[in-house]
């Protein structure tokens, strides 16, 4: 089997992991316009619907087909209920009852979950002292950026808390899952194509009986903008960079966005939204940046290695 962990990642590499987490940290903005017009599900469905149209579309522009056996299509299904599915559905239900800021904590649980997972279920992508110090200093790095107010609220809700984590351990699972589709020959265009077709029709059922969407009244222009967007960047776009990352740089690896993602929410926020940057976000971004060096091994290693 191809090694695929045993190497730091390349410079490219590293670049598509940081764009997939700015397009997935944009993701926060175009749901919040979203959501204020349209129920949660109803988004959902149409975020991945629409991004089946595009991703459709780019795979006739280069001259790419989806593949048509039964093996991989059973592949695409079950990715699209470990990626999509039960994370969209554990974590919206558990927000229900848990403030953003334990969720953003519970949901950086990714990773360690995904380093875990990968020791015991994979040949390549062994756990190492490194990557588990890495992954334990990032989510570190994650809890001091949310702030220490964010802590006394961990004893709350235990069951909706339980639901995220849950969620996050399906994400992991997920990045193992998707492995498959490299050895079967698939291309991250049509795999990310497939995955999210799977998954529209997974949720369509379940939009038609919880939201009943033509009772609703017709969305304004900014919130139709806000779904194109989170559709063709948040998704589209960024299931393809996931694809890509997964194939070359193993699952351990693309889970690192987990942390990577609030690092894009707040650089955003300062950006567009004349956010102020606060000491303790600067501390924590200074702790997931040494947790991804770990990980990496250079730190180990030195310039030679």
């Amino acid at each position: 089997m191809t090694q695929i962990t045993s190497r730091s990642m390349t410079a490219r590499e590293w670049a598509m992991l940081l764009t997939l987490s700015v397009v997935w940290g944009g993701s926060f903005f175009f749901n919040e316009i979203a959501v204020r017009q349209l129920p949660v599900f109803t988004v959902v469905v149409c975020r991945v619907a629409l991004a089946a149209v595009i991703l459709l579309g780019a795979l006739r522009l280069t001259g790419q087909r989806l593949p048509r056996g039964g093996r991989v299509w059973q592949a695409f299904f079950g990715m699209g209920m470990l990626n999509n599915v039960i994370p969209f559905s554990l974590i919206v239900a558990g927000q229900q009852s848990v403030a953003s800021g334990v969720a953003s904590i519970l949901n950086a649980a990714t990773p360690l979950f995904g380093v875990i997972f990968a020791h015991l279920l994979t040949g390549d992508e062994k756990l190492t002292r490194g990557k588990l110090a890495g992954v334990i200093v990032g989510f570190l790095g994650v809890a001091v950026m949310v702030g220490p107010d964010t802590f006394s609220r961990l004893g709350g809700h235990p069951g909706a808390q339980m639901m995220i984590l849950a969620g996050a351990a399906s994400y992991a699972f997920a990045g193992i899952f998707g492995r498959r589709f490299k050895a079967m020959g698939v291309s991250p265009m049509a795999t990310a194509t497939g995955q999210v077709i799977a998954s529209s029709v997974i949720l369509l059922p379940l939009v038609l009986i919880v939201d009943r969407p033509w009772t609703l009244p017709t969305p304004g222009w900014d919130a139709i903008a806000a779904l194109i967007g989170v559709a063709a960047i948040s998704t589209a776009f960024a299931y393809f960079l996931y694809f890509r990352i997964l194939a070359t740089a193993g699952a351990t690896n693309l889970l690192l966005v987990t942390f990577l993602i609030p690092i894009s929410a707040i650089l955003l926020g300062i950006a567009f939204l004349s956010e102020a940057l606060l000491p303790r976000q600067i501390a924590g971004m200074v702790l997931i940046g040494l947790g991804l060096a770990l990980i990496d091994g250079r730190l180990w290693r030195g310039p030679g290695g």
